[in-house]
C-alpha cells in the first residue's frame, strides 16, 4: 500500500474538450482531443459508461484508451461524462438517466444528420439498452460490453447486495447519495481476498515497469468514483437486484416498459467469462428468448475491467468491436446523406 502512494504515475491524458451539458453530465468529442487526430467524416458514436465508476477506464493511458483506439479508426467518439452528482440530479433515477442519454443523442443526430451508433459498458450499456427503446429512429447500433440485465440469472455471490439493499436505499434516499465508499465495499464483497491478493501481485512488480505503472493508475481510477444520486441507488439495488425489473422486461422509461425483443436494432453483446461484477449470465439476458433479436454474442475470456484495459483488451476485445461496427455500418454510413458534419457546442 506504501508502494502504491509513493508511486509517482499519474494519468497524462487531457480529458476531451465538451461539447453538451446537462446538469452534472456532459459529452466529451474524444476527436477534438489533444493528440487525436480525427478524419473529417469521422462517424460519431455515443459511448456510455457506468455511473458507479468514472470515464477514465476508457482512456487511462497512451495505448490502453478504448475511445482513442475507436478514434484511429474512423469513428469519432463522444463519451459520456456523468460528474460528480448536484442540485440537478437530487431527484434523477435510472429512466432519468436514459432520458439525459437521449437529450444528448438527439443533439447529436440532430447536427449529424443521420442515427449514430451507440456503445454502453457496463451499467452504462444496461441504460443504452433502454436508449434505443426510446429513441430507435436515432440509434444505427448498439453495442453493449459486460452489460447486466437479467439481475436473477445467476445470483452467486449477490447475496449481500441484495440483504443490505433495502437499507442502503433508504439511506441513499436520506441522504440524497449512495456515498463511493460504500459502492467500493459492496463490489469488494463479491471476493473479499480481491484487494489483499491485488496488492501483493503490486508489491511483487518492478516498480518501474510499465505494469507497475498500470496498475497504479487503474487503482487512482477505481478510488477515484462518484457517489450515485438516491433515486439512481433505489432503482439499482431494488428494482434491479431486488426485483430484476429489467429481466423481467418491467422496467419503465419513458412510460413504457423497456424490453429487448422489441428493440430491431442491430446489437452486439460482449459477455467477458471471468467477470465476477457482472456475472456472464446477467449480460447474456440480452441475448437470451426474450433478448436483442438481432444481436451477435461475444463471449470473451476476460474479466470485467480487464476487457478494456488488461493485456490482451485491444486484440481479444477492442478489435473484434471495432469490426464489428464497421462492418455493420459501412453500407449504412456510405447511403445516409450527411445534413452537417460539424458537431456544434451547445
Amino acid at each position: 500500500m506504501l508502494a502504491y502512494r509513493q508511486h509517482p504515475a499519474q494519468r497524462s491524458l487531457d480529458d476531451p474538450p465538451p461539447i453538451w451539458r446537462k446538469g452534472a453530465t456532459c459529452l466529451r468529442d474524444v476527436g477534438a482531443a489533444s493528440g487525436v487526430s480525427a478524419a473529417p467524416d469521422a462517424v460519431p458514436i455515443l459511448v456510455v459508461p457506468s455511473l458507479i465508476n468514472r470515464w477514465q477506464v476508457l482512456d487511462l493511458a497512451p495505448g490502453k484508451s478504448f475511445v482513442r483506439a475507436l478514434a484511429t479508426e474512423g469513428f469519432r467518439p463522444l463519451i459520456v461524462d456523468w460528474g460528480t452528482p448536484g442540485p440537478a440530479e437530487r431527484d434523477l433515477d435510472a429512466a432519468g438517466c436514459v432520458e439525459r442519454l437521449a437529450r444528448a443523442l438527439d443533439h447529436v443526430v440532430a447536427t449529424r444528420g443521420r442515427p449514430i451508433p451507440v456503445l454502453g459498458y457496463c451499467m452504462g450499456g444496461t441504460l443504452t439498452v433502454a436508449l434505443a427503446a426510446i429513441r430507435p429512429q436515432s440509434v444505427s447500433a448498439l453495442a453493449a460490453l459486460a452489460a447486466p440485465w437479467d439481475f436473477h440469472a445467476d445470483r452467486t455471490g449477490q447475496g449481500l447486495l441484495v440483504s443490505v439493499g433495502p437499507a442502503l436505499a433508504e439511506m441513499a434516499r436520506t441522504a440524497g447519495e449512495l456515498p463511493t465508499d460504500l459502492i467500493q465495499t459492496l463490489f469488494y464483497s463479491l471476493d473479499p481476498w480481491l484487494v489483499v491478493n491485488k496488492f501483493l501481485r503490486f508489491a511483487a512488480m518492478d516498480m518501474t515497469s510499465d505494469t507497475a505503472r498500470d496498475f497504479v493508475l487503474l487503482e487512482d481510477w477505481l478510488n477515484d468514483g462518484a457517489p450515485l444520486p438516491g433515486r439512481v441507488a433505489h432503482d439499482c439495488l431494488i428494482g434491479w437486484y431486488g426485483d430484476n425489473l429489467t429481466g423481467k422486461g418491467r422496467w419503465m422509461v419513458g412510460g413504457q416498459p423497456v424490453q429487448p425483443g422489441a428493440i430491431a436494432t442491430s446489437a452486439l453483446v460482449v459477455i467477458p467469462g471471468s467477470d465476477r461484477i457482472v456475472p456472464p449470465l446477467s449480460a447474456a439476458g440480452l441475448v437470451g428468448p426474450d433478448g436483442l433479436p438481432n444481436a451477435r454474442r461475444l463471449d470473451l475470456p476476460l474479466g470485467h475491467i480487464g476487457m478494456m484495459v488488461g493485456s490482451s483488451a485491444a486484440k481479444r476485445c477492442w478489435r473484434p468491436v471495432i469490426d464489428w461496427l464497421r462492418d455493420c455500418h459501412r453500407g449504412h454510413m456510405a447511403a445516409t446523406p450527411v445534413q452537417d458534419a460539424s458537431l456544434r457546442t451547445q
